[in-house]
């Protein structure tokens, strides 16, 4: 790559010990004069959506999760007290935690178990992977999750948790109160709890929208504490509100540094302008990468363990927001990146074979960490660390990506720190948004979200009709064709839900060839 592009394309902002750079994309010298004009709207409409527009017309909600690094600029007095009383909150409960102020029986807490789902649990784990053990200190309290409903996984942090479950707070979070994933995970750690002689009230607290579900659970069984979500946050960009903090906190995170990175990189890219604005630039390099219709996938690549969780938590917030069959005017469009990734140097041994001599369906995004860790490195042979060999493994990769056309982009941050994780959530929510706006779709809803839960409700429904058939025949054999029919449902449903009956104990099965003539009793 000529040094010329390289000075032309890399963006520094040493205030923030940040930089971009775009040199490995061969766009034209004209591209990002011709996007001005379309990011000049993208820049307008996020500048209403900061003022409190309401940019989710689907739910007639503002969309305001940038208010929560800048209190100041809410629309209203109300809405700025709220967040900074809420902010106040999370901080005090975590010193009384930690104090042993607010306690157990045994004395202090030790444990936290986050039960959450997408938003509520992807943020969450991304900063707590992060961030936990800074600087060879021991975390304040163990983090884990129940991020699933999965029977066998919710058994496994169980195990882990063990006879410390005497000493576990436990965070229900969950906007509506109402998702079904959250509901039972709160349902079997409640019944873990009750097992070992424990009430799951003096454990349990809640983060929940107000006139939930789950606050009413919790008014109703007094939980030790309640944390508010608000509807003008999203799931996928509730990490600086209590969601992500009151985890953070606990964990002996330092949250004030999470929203200052986040605020200073907001201050940075709220500039309407492509030049000086990372957002812009790498929104403007997402268009291009894609040709503004999502025709390639974004990799990840993160070089540092730390930065595992980050591909996980940027495909909800990436693929969720973007992710729209509709354009802002109804028109059909079936819009969207996809985004996957693991981390270096571990692509080296997995993906990176296909990444340059396969398909060019992608474009990457490396990320580099200038900082090795927090001490001293051996040398591994003389003058050479496992640091430089990291860094080699980065830069050699995308020289050979480079080699073959293959486009990427580089993110360099100077060290994990709250403040640069701070800086990333922001960098990426800013990003999606003007995306977004770019291509003419709305960020902010999600309407296959809903669509998948509407037919996960009617397995269930099916479900009990199955059983309730298997009941009725009385121990009479009947094939999964039979009992669709009893039942009303599709017949490859129900012979999916009857598998799982027969594998969980449900029903008996008499197999039998050719499989659909397999037969099920009660």
């Amino acid at each position: 790559m000529p040094w010329s592009r390289f000075k032309q394309h890399y963006h520094s902002y040493p205030s923030l010990g940040f930089a971009l750079d775009l040199s490995r994309l061969p766009f034209p010298d004209d591209f990002l004069a011709g996007l001005a004009p379309r990011m000049k709207e993208a820049f307008a409409a996020m500048a209403e959506l900061e003022k409190g527009a309401i940019a989710n017309p689907d739910e007639k909600r503002m969309v305001g999760h940038y208010w929560l690094r800048a209190p100041q600029l809410a629309p209203t007095p109300e809405l700025r007290q709220e967040i900074e009383s809420t902010l106040a909150a999370v901080k005090d409960f975590a010193a009384k935690v930690h104090k042993g102020e607010i306690g157990c029986a045994e004395g202090k807490f030790k444990e936290v178990l986050v039960i959450g789902i997408g938003g509520s649990a992807l943020g969450p784990q991304f900063v707590s992977h992060a961030l936990g053990r800074q600087r060879s200190a021991r975390d304040k309290m163990t983090v884990r999750f129940f991020d699933n409903t999965d029977p066998d996984g919710i058994d496994c942090v169980l195990k882990e948790i063990g006879s410390k479950l005497k000493q576990t707070l436990v965070l229900v979070i969950s906007k509506s109160g109402g998702t079904v994933e959250t509901r039972n995970g709160m349902l079997e750690a409640a019944a873990a709890f009750r097992a070992a002689g424990l009430d799951p009230a003096r454990h349990f607290v809640a983060v929940t929208g107000a006139g939930s579900k789950l606050e009413q659970v919790a008014l109703q069984h007094k939980w030790l504490a309640r944390f508010p979500m608000w509807d003008w946050v999203g799931g996928r960009t509730s990490e600086l509100c209590a969601v992500g903090l009151l985890p953070a906190a606990l964990q002996g995170i330092k949250v004030d540094q999470l929203l200052a990175g986040a605020a200073a990189m907001d201050k940075l890219t709220r500039k309407p302008s492509l030049e000086g604005n990372p957002a812009a630039l790498l929104a403007a390099a997402w268009y291009y990468a894609t040709d503004g219709r999502g025709a390639k996938d974004m990799v990840l690549l993160p070089y540092k363990d730390r930065l595992l969780l980050f591909s996980r938590y940027l495909q909800q917030l990436i693929m969720e927001s973007l992710g729209k069959e509709l354009d802002l005017h109804g028109r059909v469009v079936n819009q969207g990146i996809a985004v996957y990734g693991n981390k270096g140097s571990t692509d080296q041994h997995a993906y990176v074979q296909q990444l340059r001599e396969g398909v060019n369906n992608f474009f990457v995004t490396f990320v580099e960490v200038l900082k090795d860790r927090a001490g001293d490195s051996m040398e591994v042979e003389p003058g050479v660390t496992t640091g430089d060999y990291l860094q080699g493994f980065l830069l050699g990769t995308r020289d050979a990506l480079s080699e073959k056309d293959r486009s990427s982009v580089t993110i360099t941050v100077a060290e994990i720190s709250p403040k640069t994780i701070g800086m990333l959530i922001a960098l990426y929510e800013r990003v999606t948004g003007l995306y977004a706006s770019l291509v003419g779709i709305n960020a902010y809803h999600q309407p296959g979200v809903e669509a998948g839960k509407k037919a996960a409700t009617g397995v269930i429904a099916l479900r009990l009709k199955l059983a309730l058939a298997l009941r009725k025949a009385d121990g009479q054999p009947l094939t999964a064709e039979q009992l669709a029919a009893q039942a009303g449902g599709d017949p490859e449903l129900a012979f999916k839900i009857l598998e799982h009956l027969a594998a969980n104990g449900g029903a008996k099965k008499t197999a039998k060839t050719p499989w659909y003539e397999s037969t099920y009793t009660a």
